[in-house]
């Protein structure tokens, strides 16, 4: 059996076997959002090999239960790969994921603005991704699987998913290109003016190795940023992580709502 495997059973043991729909990576500051779900906490450190994810702001405990009629496995806190090296730290969670039978994953981050309309306390839906780093989780892979198309990473159904649950929310949700940063230090300007260039609408130091996993698994994928800063070099703010973890709960009201309101959309019945 493998450890994905075992480490499922040993969920199911203590949260119960029925199969999990979706899988939420909670990012800087959105760690509350796990304590909302109605079930069980499970810390990483229960949960061998899980990483013990090491920045203010997560906690690093899965929540398995109800939200909005929905069950759903929330991540309170993630591995980035600039606390180890290791690009596919998320891998075995996203295995575990996978093995309590979800289908979707929503990631969400925090992430420093490269346009002007974006600013602190908005959302952005990712529609695509530049892979900034040149990093890949799947380095490594023996099999010919680690060949990972990523035409259509950002899943269109689920976007359009969270889209209508924005608007029936009254909450603007553009929708822009991440580009991940590999961290720990901020960007500098002239790395912000290239992202741009290439275009770049937001950056962070997460969520791009996630998606590359979760396609990898055969798992539905969106993400979400917090804008919580102007990017280097475009305001007179100083940028640091106590920035981004006081900014953060300005857009996570907003990122609740949201969730909250597709998953009761996926739960309600159809017509008829």
């Amino acid at each position: 059996m493998s450890r994905s495997a075992e480490l499922a059973d040993l969920i199911r043991t203590r949260a119960g076997s029925a199969p999990v729909q979706f899988g939420l990576i909670l990012g800087s500051g959105l760690g509350a959002l796990a304590d909302q779900v109605q079930g069980t906490a499970i810390d990483y450190a229960d949960l061998p090999g899980f990483p013990h994810a090491g920045v203010t702001g997560h906690a690093p405990r899965l929540m398995i239960g109800d939200l909005e009629g929905v069950r759903v496995a929330a991540f309170g806190g993630r591995a980035h790969y600039y606390e180890t090296g290791n690009a596919g730290a998320m891998r075995l969670p996203l295995e575990v994921l996978k093995a309590l039978g979800a289908g979707g994953l929503i990631a969400t981050n925090a992430a420093g603005s490269l346009r002007a309309d974006l600013c602190p306390g908005d959302l952005m839906l990712l529609d695509d991704h530049i892979n900034f780093s040149g990093l890949n989780p799947l380095i490594g892979e023996p099999t010919d699987r680690r060949f990972v198309p990523m035409t259509a990473a950002h899943d269109p159904g689920l976007r359009a998913r969270l889209r209508a649950a924005a608007e029936a929310e009254g909450i603007p949700l553009p929708e822009g290109v991440y580009a991940w940063y590999s961290g720990p230090s901020f960007e500098t300007p002239a790395e912000i003016r290239a992202i741009s260039r290439l275009g770049a609408d937001a950056v962070g130091m997460s969520t791009v190795p996630e998606v590359i996993l979760a396609r990898f698994l055969g798992l539905k994928v969106a993400a979400i940023s917090i804008i919580t800063n102007m990017a280097a070099g475009l305001s007179d703010e100083k940028i640091s992580h106590e920035h981004t973890m006081a900014m953060a709960p300005m857009g996570a009201a907003k990122l609740e709502r949201v969730l909250r309101r597709m998953l009761r959309d996926v739960a309600a019945p159809l017509p008829g």
